[in-house]
This record gives structure tokens, C-alpha cells and sequence, in this order.
């Protein structure tokens, strides 16, 4: 069953709240982070992504751009911008984006569960990016990135955590930029503490990490680092728990910078072996159905449905990423090896189908192919089966906001 601990979190004073949270430091470029935290001195991401107060050559991988972020963590603390509760406590999370929220229990989960499997994943990592993350948390001491579980929903604790939200008032509750409304509710209730850590216990047997691969098998690798006495907030790191019924999967789509030696008329001569090819026009064309696919080449769209039989039905061949890996990145494209190959890149659901438009009418890339997303049950139903997804097969918004709630493995 799944073990689940309260924590004595480092999170802003109230006033600073909406200064600090900042977007996820995996979805932004160093040049991103940069414009984002200007004019803000308290932005969270002067810690995640520390690189922006150094020189622009500096290696983001570098020794002192981790020792500048825990300078910056040290500067927050001394500014009192940061504080430590001084209670381990539950935090409920709500976040709210056109008009449809998801509640989550933030909380520290054991990485034992992590290691045993209780803790179910969908996707490999890549070393670089766990060592990046490693060496954030070996120099600062601070899981700062919140990794996004998800568990099958409990009647029971969906109404705990709605009667504790329903009569208390939240601790913070602020829009963000993007129109993203989050609030958070301190749980420092000593018996709540004990009814929702024994209600995960008993009705929770596994979770299953929506988002945030990277962030938990560094902080796994953190703890097994320790050549003496393990320090005891090392056993767990940071996540948010939500009910799978609150949580909707985006698309994830692609975009390639060449068509590897085809015209356009063999290309689409090569694609009629697997698909129904239909030209739609002008008018972006996102998926609505499973196996149903948008190709956007030259100005127009396209649309591709995978003819019967041409794909395998087992729970990775179903996918439609899978489809699209099997039957047109390799034999059309020779697009090997979707982490390492240069020629492609991924374009998560929320900037639209206008982004695909964008990044092809620039010359910067071809070809688009726009994706219907994968389902909360095959994303359960792989990870239970120990099977793997395909690379940037999930996307999921509203995304979480680093800053707000940190756990700190020296205490």
C-alpha cells in the first residue's frame, strides 16, 4: 500500500505567494526562465533555474550554477521571502483552469514505494537529466520539483479532502499569469493528519507517476548516495496525489525539420500504405478519435486514419504515439530513437494547433503531425503491465508550481 508522510514544508510567506510560484523548470528554457523571473527578484525560478543570474555562456550543467541556486535558496530564506512550517502538515492543492478544477494531497512518498514498484512508471530517463536534478538537490539540500502522481480515486478520500477544503480557508489562493487559479490549504490538524495518511494505507495499493519520472529517480539516486547514515527526510520525496478522475490527458504532438528525401506527392504515397490519407485544407485539424491522426505539410492539413490491421493491439502497439513510431517515424522518416534524434521535437496540447502551424510556416521545420491524447486507463494499464510509453506520450495541465511547497532532506 501506498505510505504517504506529512512534512515540515519550506514554502513563501503568504504576501510573497504569487511572486514565487513559477512554471515547472523542465518546461523552460534557460531564455524562457530568464524573461519570466525579470523584475521579480522573489521568483522561484532564480532556484530552479539558477543559470539566469549567471554570465549567458555558462554551462547550465556547471558546478556554480548549482552553487547559485543554493546561494539564491539561502538569499530567500535570509530575505525571509521562504519559511519552514515548524509542524510536519498535509497541503491540499487546487488548481483551477477554464473553469474545471483538480484537488491533490501534497505530501512526501516514501522511495522505498518507489524502488518496490508501488510507485508505478510509464516512461524511461535519461541520465543527464536525472544527474541534473541530483546534483540540484545534493547542493541544495531541497527537492524543489513536485512530482504529479495519480492514484485509482477513493470515495472516502475525495470526501475528507472536500469537507477539510469546504470549511477551511486557504492559506494561499492567487491567479497566476496564465489565468491558472491555485489554492493551497495547510493541513495541521493532528487527528486529519492521522485519518488521511491511514486512509491512503488501507484503500491506496499503488500510485502511478503522471509527471515527474526525472524528479523521482533523482531523488532515489540522491538517497543512495549517502555513504553513511541516511538522513531521514532522504526516504521520501515531494509529490501531489490526485484522483484519477479529476485528470485529463493532453496531446502531445511532433513536429520534424525535414521529410528525409521525400516530395511532398511521395510522402503522401508513402503514408497511403498505412493510412486513409484526406486532404482537409487550411483548417487545423486535432484529432477527436483513437487512431486518427493530423498532418500539417505546405500549408494545408491532412488527415490520416490508420487502416485495421496495420497496427498491433497490445497495450504499447494500441497507442497511437506507437502508431505513429512504427509506421511513419521509422520507415518514412528514419527516425530511430525519438530522446536522442535532432530532427524532431515535441509540442505539448496547450499551445495548440496553431504552434504546429507556426513552427512549419518559420522553415524551422516541415512537417506537423498532431495526435489524439492517451487515456488515464491505458497510462494505468501500461504501468501496471510494466510496460514502457514511447517518449513525450503524456501532457498534462494545469501543471504545478514550484516554490509553493519544498521539501528540504536536512533537517
Amino acid at each position: 500500500m501506498a505510505i504517504i508522510q506529512p512534512f515540515k514544508a519550506l514554502r513563501p510567506q503568504p504576501q510573497f505567494a504569487k511572486q514565487v510560484a513559477s512554471k515547472p523548470y523542465d518546461v523552460l528554457s534557460s531564455a524562457e526562465a530568464k524573461i519570466e523571473a525579470q523584475g521579480n527578484p522573489a521568483s522561484f525560478l532564480h532556484i530552479t533555474k539558477s543559470e539566469i543570474d549567471l554570465p549567458e555562456q555558462t554551462d547550465v550543467h556547471a558546478p556554480e550554477v548549482y552553487l547559485q541556486a543554493k546561494q539564491n535558496l539561502d538569499a530567500f530564506l535570509k530575505r525571509e521571502i521562504l519559511f519552514q512550517e515548524s509542524k510536519p502538515c498535509y497541503y491540499i492543492y487546487r488548481l483551477m483552469m477554464d473553469g474545471k478544477s483538480q484537488t491533490g494531497l501534497v505530501c512526501t512518498s516514501a522511495v522505498d514505494d518507489y524502488d518496490n514498484n508501488i510507485i508505478k512508471k510509464h516512461e524511461f530517463t535519461r541520465p543527464d537529466k536525472e544527474q541534473d536534478r541530483i546534483n540540484h538537490i545534493t547542493f541544495t539540500g531541497a527537492q524543489t520539483g513536485n512530482v504529479f502522481l495519480a492514484y485509482r480515486n477513493v470515495d472516502a478520500i475525495d470526501a475528507f479532502i472536500t469537507q477539510w477544503t469546504t470549511a477551511k480557508t486557504p492559506g494561499y489562493d492567487f491567479v497566476a499569469d496564465d489565468a491558472v487559479q491555485h489554492s493551497i490549504w495547510v493541513m495541521n490538524d493532528g487527528n486529519a493528519i492521522e485519518t488521511i495518511t491511514d486512509l491512503f494505507a488501507k484503500h491506496v495499493p499503488v500510485t502511478y507517476i503522471a509527471d515527474g519520472h526525472h524528479r523521482a529517480a533523482s531523488a532515489a539516486k540522491v538517497r543512495q548516495s549517502f555513504n553513511g547514515k541516511i538522513p531521514e527526510a532522504a526516504n521520501y520525496f515531494l509529490t501531489t496525489l490526485f484522483p484519477a478522475n479529476q485528470l485529463s490527458i493532453m496531446d502531445y504532438n511532433r513536429v520534424i525539420s525535414d521529410l528525409n528525401g521525400h516530395t511532398q506527392e511521395s510522402l503522401l504515397a508513402a503514408l497511403s500504405k498505412n493510412f486513409t490519407v484526406q486532404l482537409i485544407g487550411e483548417k487545423a485539424l486535432k484529432p477527436t478519435a483513437l487512431h486518427e491522426m493530423g498532418m500539417y505539410l505546405n500549408g494545408n492539413w491532412y488527415q490520416l486514419n490508420a487502416k485495421p490491421g496495420t497496427f498491433s493491439t497490445d497495450p504499447i502497439g494500441i497507442l497511437d504515439v506507437s502508431i505513429l513510431q512504427k509506421n511513419i517515424l521509422e520507415p518514412i522518416f528514419n527516425i530511430i530513437d525519438q530522446r536522442t534524434d535532432k530532427r524532431i521535437d515535441f509540442v505539448g496540447g496547450i499551445r495548440g494547433m496553431a504552434a504546429l502551424e507556426s513552427r512549419v510556416n518559420s522553415g524551422e521545420m516541415k512537417v506537423a503531425f498532431s495526435l489524439f491524447p492517451v487515456s488515464m486507463e491505458q497510462l494505468f494499464t501500461i504501468a501496471d503491465t510494466n510496460n514502457v510509453m514511447p517518449p513525450k506520450s503524456t501532457w498534462f495541465e494545469p501543471k504545478l508550481r514550484d516554490g509553493l511547497l519544498t521539501h528540504l532532506i536536512y533537517e
